[in-house]
């Protein structure tokens, strides 16, 4: 289990929520198999989406953040619910290229900066809200700061780190989002950014043994914040045969014709946890039938 909490100033002037993402990493990696960069670079994405997820005000709501910088890494897809409860995609699981200069996993070498940052958010209107702002350095955190700035308005500080272990298990996920709201006092802005400054990074802080809720309070020290709410999440999918039926039905009839005329299973597998649904020729008539009786 993850968890995710969030912190407001008494005075309602700026906000935080932070959370341990490690084990939401630890089963990304394991069910795609994910190099130690790309493990770090979807595992940056996929903490955001979370929390960003967690912000959203409906029940239903989802938050879907995407990637794709013309680095080897291909596109990277994180989707969350508004419980914080993430999946995620990357369309090159493994990229195997040198540290950078400062000897870290080169996050930016994989994911590029060719390229935008999608954020698309369904909140129950006719259309999604869609925002894109370019990619401005790979590294995640910053391009998600930026976005927050740029599309959203909203002056905001976006911390995220994975540890990967040298067997490529993730020792430690998780991040932080501070934002200030409307009457941000001058002096509350200079704290934050001093903090800011001065914060240990998140992977060191969970190292250290720091929880979420530490973490919070690190960011926001020396001002007087209460604590909103706590949960705890998971990697979660929401793929079931009733979607991938539904899928099927849109390639259209001729094609599910085809299919069922091959007389071989039709398999389709979803991208965000790899499990497999099998279709026999039966199924797909059963499929067609069902649909043309509708």
């Amino acid at each position: 289990m993850g968890k995710i909490v969030r912190y407001i100033m008494t005075d309602g002037s700026a906000f935080v929520i932070a959370t341990d993402s490690t084990d939401i990493i630890s089963e990304l990696e394991q069910i795609h198999k994910t190099s130690a960069t790309v493990t770090a670079a979807i595992g940056r994405l996929t903490t955001a989406a979370s929390m960003m997820g967690d912000m959203l005000k409906g029940k239903e709501d989802s938050i879907t953040l995407r990637m794709n910088g013309g680095g080897p890494a291909g596109d990277l897809i994180a989707v969350s619910d508004s419980e914080g409860n993430p999946r995620a995609y990357v369309q090159n699981p493994v990229v195997e290229i040198p540290l950078n200069s400062q000897g870290k996993l080169d996050v930016r070498g994989a994911v590029g900066t060719d390229g935008q940052l999608y954020v698309i958010k369904d909140i129950g209107m006719k259309e999604p809200y869609v925002g894109q702002t370019p990619i401005i350095s790979g590294e995640i955190a910053e391009d998600i700061t930026n976005y927050f700035a740029s599309s959203e308005q909203t002056p905001s500080v976006c911390a995220l780190g994975v540890l990967v272990n040298p067997d490529l298990s993730v020792k430690h996920a998780g991040g932080y989002i501070i934002q200030l709201l409307p009457g941000c006092s001058d002096e509350v802005i200079d704290i934050i950014e001093n903090n800011v400054k001065t914060i240990p990074s998140v992977t060191e802080m969970l190292e250290n043994g720091m929880t979420a809720d530490e973490i919070a309070r690190k960011a926001m020290q020396g001002l007087d914040i209460d604590k909103l709410d706590e949960s705890n999440t998971k990697y979660k999918c929401n793929c079931s045969k009733e979607r991938v039926e539904s899928a099927l039905l849109g390639t259209g009839i001729q094609n599910l014709l085809e299919m069922a005329d091959s007389d071989e299973d039709t398999e389709v597998e979803c991208h965000f946890c790899n499990k497999k649904y099998v279709f026999t020729s039966d199924d797909i008539r059963k499929l067609i039938e069902s649909s043309t009786n509708n």
